[in-house]
C-alpha cells in the first residue's frame, strides 16, 4: 500500500491538484490461475501486492481454501461480479442475486460487469440502480467496468451515463475503449476527462488500437502508448486528490492466453503474464511514491 504525501517532479497531476494521504493498494488478479489458493495468495504476497481480486468461487471447498489463504497472508480482497439470463428480467434478478451475495462477505469493494452494450438506456440504468440501492444496504462500494459488451463499452456512451446518474462510479480499463474506438481516444476528450473524474478502481492493462492488450508494456515500441495509459491514471489520481478521496485500488490486469498473444501451433504466451502485472505494479508503486 502506498500513502500519497509527496510526488517527484516527473508525475504531471492535473493542475491545482493538492496532495493528501490518499492511500494507493494494489490488488492481483487470479486471472489464469493454475495453483492452489495457498501457492498463488503467497506468491501475491511475496510480490508486493495488498490483496486479491477475483470472482467468488461458485464451489464451497474451494471457497473456504481462498479465505483461509486470504487470512494466512493478510491479503484483502475485492469481488467481480456480472448478470446472466436470456433476458433482462432474468439477468437484472441474477445480477442482484449475485451481488447480494458477493457483498455479504465484505470486499474491499465490488467491481460490476454491468448490463449488454444492446440493453437500452433504461435496463442498465435499472441495473445501475440496483446496485447502488445494495452497495447502500450494505455499505460496500460498488463500482462498474468499463468494459466491452457492457453498458460502459464505449466513452461516448458512457459519458451519457456519467452525465445522467450522478453517484456513478468506475472501474476504469480504458484498454477497452482504445479497441472499441480504434485510436487513443484524442477526439474523446470530454468523455474520457469525465471517466476519470469518476473512478475508484483501475485495472492498469494498456490497450491499443487494434487490440485491448499491447504483448509486453516493457518493450520500446509501445512507449507512447504507455505513457499515454500513465497520463490517463494520473488523471484519476489528480481527480481523487482533488475530490478528497482517501483509497484508491489499482489491479494490473494483463491477461493470459488468448488474451495474452501467443505463437501460431505451440500457443507459447509471447510474454509473461504474471511478469507484466508485477512489472506494471512496481512501475506505479515507483511512480507515485511512498511514504
Amino acid at each position: 500500500m502506498l500513502t500519497l504525501s509527496t510526488m517527484t517532479n516527473s508525475q504531471q497531476l492535473p493542475a491545482g491538484s493538492e496532495l493528501n494521504d490518499l492511500k494507493i493498494k494494489f490488488f492481483c488478479t487470479n486471472w489464469g490461475m493454475q495453483e492452489s489458493w495457498d501457492s498463488f495468495c503467497a506468491k501475491a504476497k511475496a510480490a508486493g501486492y495488498d490483496g486479491v481480486e477475483t470472482w467468488l468461487p461458485g464451489n464451497e471447498e474451494e471457497r473456504a481454501a481462498m479465505f483461509s489463504a486470504f487470512e494466512k497472508y493478510g491479503l484483502e480482497f475485492i469481488f467481480l461480479n456480472s448478470g446472466n439470463g436470456k433476458d433482462f428480467e432474468s439477468y437484472l434478478d441474477n445480477f442482484t442475486q449475485n451481488l447480494q451475495r458477493v457483498v455479504s462477505y465484505k470486499p474491499v469493494l465490488v467491481n460490476c460487469h454491468t448490463g449488454k452494450d444492446h440493453f437500452s438506456f433504461g435496463q442498465n440504468q435499472a441495473l445501475i440502480a440496483a446496485a447502488a440501492a445494495i452497495s447502500r444496504e450494505s455499505g460496500i462500494p460498488v463500482v462498474h467496468e468499463t468494459h466491452r459488451g457492457r453498458f460502459s463499452f464505449a466513452a461516448h456512451i458512457t459519458k451519457e451515463y456519467l452525465e445522467k446518474i450522478p453517484d456513478l462510479r468506475l472501474t476504469l480499463d480504458i484498454s477497452h475503449w482504445c479497441n472499441v474506438h480504434e485510436s487513443m481516444l484524442g477526439d474523446q476528450e470530454a468523455a474520457v476527462s469525465l471517466a476519470l473524474s469518476r473512478t475508484d478502481h483501475i485495472h492498469t492493462r494498456v490497450g491499443f488500437p487494434e487490440g485491448p492488450q499491447v504483448n509486453d508494456p516493457r518493450a520500446p515500441e509501445w512507449k507512447d502508448v504507455l505513457e499515454q495509459h500513465l497520463e490517463w491514471w494520473d488523471g484519476v489520481v489528480g481527480a481523487k486528490i482533488k475530490q478528497g478521496g482517501s483509497l484508491l485500488t489499482i489491479t494490473p490486469e494483463f491477461g493470459p492466453p488468448d488474451y495474452m498473444p501467443t505463437l501460431p501451433y505451440t500457443r507459447q504466451p509471447v510474454s509473461s503474464q504474471w511478469d507484466i502485472n508485477v512489472y506494471m505494479m512496481n512501475l506505479l508503486k515507483a511512480r507515485y511514491g511512498k511514504k
